[in-house]
């Protein structure tokens, strides 16, 4: 499938200030099943766009907007063809022992110990002894397992935690958003020895898509190595397995590693933050009247926060 997405980001500034420095990470990655065809970041005020890749190659732009400004919008449009796995049903149980193999012949190290937001607690504890995450049947089975129980345990609310949310927010109300769902996933993947990493990206919705628990196109969720597999995608907000309309932004040990857009400026203002993403078939491009339209009716976040994903 062929998809165009178009990613408008407009910062608003209660007072005029006289620097932003932002970097972005909105660049489809290009590897596997997905490949990035085209790709084109704007800024209003202009600014000089520049790029390079983290260490886990992610793609980063970043520009600075040195004179005075009260407003900055970011426009970033993409062109990118994704095709679906072809998974199996099951891995057999030596599966197990390929993973201890595999972990000490990759450099995968990071993505198995704690992370700032995917850690194991108490409640976390809990919560595997639920969903009885040990080391059974074999590891792509389980994790769908995983998934579902995940899935299964929580309720998509959005607003009910913060992109700084500790982990242990989530597990106590039993609700929270995308990157909740991913962070848990991960924590409890990790116990099981097996490298696991958080995804941000988009997510194509269908028409039949009403009951999905994606709340908009930007998505987040989890993949975990698996051998001779590779990378396999798990989307525990709505029970998937990764395929075809999820589209591969950014790769990190979870979302401090990969949020959309960072930065800091100088001068005393209050910021609101609106966000507003299309994604659809390549032959559905939106015109610019038609994103202005959906731009104005996304919802600002207050005070800089990011919006959630």
């Amino acid at each position: 499938m062929y998809y165009v997405v178009r990613h408008v980001t407009r910062f608003r500034y209660s007072a005029p200030i006289t620097e932003s420095v932002i970097e972005v990470r909105m660049q489809p990655r290009q590897e596997g099943m997905q490949q990035c065809l085209s790709f084109d970041l704007t800024t209003n005020p202009g600014a000089r766009v520049m790029s390079r890749r983290d260490y886990l190659e992610n793609i980063v732009h970043h520009f600075s907007v040195p004179r005075s400004h009260s407003e900055l919008t970011i426009t970033a449009q993409t062109l990118v063809g994704v095709t679906a796995p072809a998974l199996p049903e099951a891995l057999n149980e030596a599966a197990w022992s390929e993973i201890d193999a595999l972990v000490t012949q990759s450099d995968v190290a990071e993505m198995l110990i704690p992370s700032h937001f995917a850690r194991p607690t108490a409640l976390l504890n809990e919560l595997a002894y639920d969903l009885r995450v040990s080391r059974r049947a074999d590891p792509l089975s389980l994790l769908r397992e995983i998934s579902l129980g995940v899935h299964e345990r929580f309720r998509y609310t959005p607003l009910s935690t913060k992109v700084d949310s500790p982990i242990d927010d989530a597990l106590r109300l039993r609700q929270g958003v995308c990157q909740d769902y991913a962070h848990v996933m991960i924590a409890l993947v990790r116990e099981l020895g097996v490298p696991c990493r958080y995804v941000s990206g988009y997510l194509f919705r269908q028409s039949s898509d009403v009951e999905s628990r994606a709340a908009s196109a930007t998505h987040a969720w989890v993949e975990a190595l698996l051998p001779r597999l590779g990378w396999v995608g798990f989307d525990p907000t709505n029970n998937l397995v990764v395929g075809e309309r999820h589209i591969r932004t950014a790769v990190g040990r979870d979302y401090a590693d990969v949020p959309p857009t960072r930065g800091v400026f100088k001068g005393d203002a209050r910021t609101e933050l609106g966000v507003a993403v299309q994604v659809v078939l390549s032959d559905e491009a939106l015109a610019d009247d038609e994103m202005l339209l959906v731009m104005q009716a996304a919802p600002p976040v207050q005070d800089g926060e990011q919006p959630q994903q």
